[in-house]
């Protein structure tokens, strides 16, 4: 395990622990993923081309993108052109979040990161999966993703506050780094600082205490429920996510979704745009929320959203 400070610290690591695993410093990663700005994980963001166009010449020609698929209908063309890329050879790391947070909370269908999972143990690639915004109860598991991935970066809640990110790998593969000098080659002044790390044992003992996986999970499925029933007729596309990872999709584009969400930052609430095309209201309220807060934050976004179509 390596520990940093974000989550961009522990995508770095990953990618990091793919080249130094396999030699290939290819990377594979998907239209609408995002993992942070760090050059790294910029070179990798399918959120936004914007994001690494003015730094373009900087981060080369590594990394491939693959469409992420968001129903059952896409899946197979994703998983064709995974393989088809992993084809060509290069490719170290494949890396995936198990449901896109900043690319409009988009759960993708069953089968693909088990389909992903069996394309790197083909290629020899290795599977990075990044849980930084889904893990830790945040869809109502521990984690989100369905199959067992080589590396698994974790991070945000983590520290309750407190900056700290881990990148966790099966053996063989963090042995790598023992021909390369271990740790030596990757860390700075605050990585591993004992308060964070004791913010982080003591926060995975309050999510377990608390059973906060199992009450994320029903809270979740019935405020989306909620959430669905509010915004019918009000432009509302989707309603979707897991647990207390919510995306409430707009009609009208980005203009739209700015302007709800200003209106929901007028009625007190904090809410962030999302999507590739920006159309995405993203919720994570805190897993210790109080229900009544959820209850009225449905009725503000119903009053944000305008009165129903026809009514």
């Amino acid at each position: 395990m390596l520990l940093g400070l974000s989550g961009a610290d522990a995508v770095t690591a990953a990618l990091k622990t793919a080249v130094l695993a396999t030699g290939r410093p290819g990377i594979l990663a998907f239209q609408g993923g995002y993992h942070g700005l760090s050059y790294a994980p910029l070179a990798a963001c399918g959120y936004s081309a914007s994001f690494r166009a003015p730094f373009e010449a900087q981060l080369g020609d590594h990394v491939s993108f693959a469409p992420y698929p968001a129903t059952a209908a896409e899946l197979v063309g994703s998983l064709d052109e995974v393989r088809r890329l992993l084809r060509e050879g290069g490719v170290g790391a494949v890396l995936v979040e198990p449901l896109l947070g900043r690319g409009g909370c988009v759960v993708p269908p069953p089968g693909f990161l088990r389909g992903l999972r069996a394309a790197c143990d083909a290629s020899g690639a290795l599977l990075v999966v990044d849980e930084i915004w889904t893990g830790l109860g945040r869809t109502g598991a521990w984690l989100a993703s369905d199959a067992v991935p080589d590396v698994l970066c974790i991070g945000k809640g983590l520290g309750n506050g407190l900056p700290i990110s881990a990148c966790i790998g099966r053996e063989r593969v963090m042995q790598a780094w023992g021909s390369h000098g271990g740790g030596a080659i990757h860390t700075a002044t605050h990585f591993g600082s004992p308060l964070a790390c004791a913010a982080a044992l003591a926060t995975l003992g309050g999510i377990k205490r608390r059973r906060l996986l199992a009450r994320a999970e029903r809270l979740g499925s019935r405020w989306r429920r909620e959430l669905a029933e509010a915004s019918r007729g009000r432009g509302v596309t989707d309603v979707r996510g897991l647990g207390l990872m919510v995306g409430i999709a707009l009609e009208g584009g980005a203009g739209r979704a700015l302007q709800v969400a200003r209106a929901l930052l007028a009625a007190g609430y904090i809410v962030l745009t999302g999507g590739t095309a920006g159309d995405v209201l993203t919720l994570t309220p805190a897993l210790i929320i109080d229900e009544p807060l959820l209850g009225a934050f449905t009725g503000a976004l119903a009053q944000a959203l305008g009165a129903p179509k026809g009514g």
